[in-house]
């Protein structure tokens, strides 16, 4: 039985995708090409009829947050909660039931995969996958997307977590856990310093990070400043969907 739940402020939601979804957008990796337009609306903090059709443009990660949304008992799947869920972890994704989870993966995979490497992929929602975005990384993205199973491709696509050690401009030096492959088995390094890219063009989403304080990355780009119960829930989501990535390596 899906959740209700009070709706949210469905502003916020989609700003905030905006904060992850503008490097790959960047880098062309997924959206449309409209990555200053979409930098544009997350600065001024509004937007207008124009933003919606944009995030839609987001194939990967549009039918998860629906999903979330739909087993939660939510109409929009912009919703502030929904969008942490997906990129960070929350309780929503604990409401999301296996054969939709299922169903979900077998719409995006089945058209790139058959046989063995179908069967893996779909046995993941049984197994215990959850509909966060590194599950994705790790399990779907490894196997349909352009990069495949390369290490540096995955570290860099999921969703990671570092603790600002300097601010330097538009560059922070954080240390970051990397993505490490030992023993046959995906696993995280021990922390090293790492410069990420917080600002571009003088503008970014951290202005008012400070040594100490956690951030999300995504392929090289500070996303935001985390809360610490917001880093406890991205790192267990991560070690969780490593672990099961293990499984079918």
């Amino acid at each position: 039985m899906a959740l209700l739940v009070q709706p949210a402020d469905t502003l916020t939601g989609t700003l905030r995708f905006i904060r992850y979804g503008f490097m790959p957008n960047r880098l062309r990796y997924c959206g449309p090409d409209e990555n200053a337009t979409l930098l544009g609306y997350a600065l001024a903090g509004s937007a207008d009829p124009g933003l919606r059709p944009l995030l839609q443009q987001f194939e990967g990660a549009l039918p998860y947050l629906k999903l979330i949304a739909r087993a939660n008992g939510l109409p929009d799947p912009f919703d502030e909660r929904v969008v942490e869920a997906y990129w960070i972890g929350n309780s929503l994704l604990e409401t999301v039931e296996v054969r939709q989870l299922y169903d979900t993966i077998l719409q995006r995979v089945k058209p790139h995969l058959s046989g063995q490497a179908l069967d893996w992929v779909l046995g993941k929602a049984p197994a215990g996958a959850r509909p966060h975005h590194n599950f994705h990384v790790f399990d779907v993205y490894s196997r349909v997307g352009e990069f495949g199973h390369a290490l540096q491709a995955m570290d860099q696509c999921r969703i990671s977590w570092g603790q600002v050690e300097a601010v330097d401009g538009g560059e922070l030096t954080v240390l970051r856990q990397g993505l490490a492959f030992i023993g046959g088995k995906l696993t995280l390094a021990e922390p090293a310093p790492e410069r990420v890219t917080r600002q571009v063009d003088g503008h970014g989403f951290a202005d008012d990070v400070r040594a100490g304080d956690w951030v999300a990355l995504h392929w090289g780009w500070v996303c935001e400043v985390l809360t610490e119960q917001q880093q406890r829930a991205l790192e267990r989501y991560t070690r969780y969907h490593l672990a099961l990535a293990n499984q079918t390596l």
